[in-house]
């Protein structure tokens, strides 16, 4: 948090003051910028996850991602639409979880006589028509950055976070160390968000 108190209300602050204050570990700043962002970024996720509990969980969980991220953070784009990005991804992490329990739970069954049950789908989970074209794009655009990088970090974030592995069967497919293993990820997620970054920069758009 700064050191000397705000001269004005922050409510009456430029955004991009304020972000470059969050930046500097602005506490209050940030705050703020949650504050504004908030309302947007939560009927978004409700429109993915149809639940708003879960909405405001990942929701939340976003606002500690960008927090953590805001170092990486151009100022040329704006962080409203860089945070809702981040919110968007963040939902879509969700949805897939989502699923994959429901289908889990829904194991074919037997009858006390030992036939079969048969199976039942999952309700419907499907985003709203926006946001599954978004999800497309963003999945479409992620997939092409990771295309493009060298393949001692593209593997592991593709065995990652595509596919899902765990670290240790990530660093056992690989041949190399739990710890090594981290390192690389962490270096490739922080290319693959510049690279977004400077993605979302040259064609900001509204997704709300």
């Amino acid at each position: 948090m700064s050191d000397s108190p705000h001269p004005y209300p922050l409510a009456e602050v430029e955004e991009a003051e304020l972000v470059g204050r969050a930046q500097r570990r602005d506490q209050e700043a940030f705050a703020e910028l949650m504050r504004r962002n908030t309302s947007t970024s939560l009927r978004l996720a409700i429109s993915v996850l149809k639940d708003r509990q879960e909405a405001e969980d990942q929701v939340q969980t976003s606002f500690l991602k960008a927090w953590m991220g805001l170092g990486g953070f151009q100022s040329e784009a704006r962080f409203s639409t860089w945070f809702r990005r981040i919110v968007l991804n963040q939902s879509l992490m969700r949805l897939r979880v989502v699923r994959r329990s429901k289908l889990q739970s829904l194991e074919e069954t037997t009858n006390s006589d030992g036939s079969s049950r048969s199976r039942v789908d999952p309700p419907s989970l499907d985003a709203s028509p926006e946001a599954s074209l978004e999800q497309n794009q963003i999945h479409e655009r992620l997939r092409h950055e990771v295309r493009k990088m060298p393949p001692l970090l593209r593997d592991v974030l593709e065995l990652r976070d595509f596919m899902e592995l765990s670290t240790e069967d990530v660093a056992e497919k690989l041949g190399i160390s739990v710890p090594a293993t981290k390192s690389r990820l962490a270096r490739a997620r922080a290319m693959l968000r510049d690279r977004m970054e400077r993605h979302i920069t040259r064609s900001p758009s509204s997704m709300i």
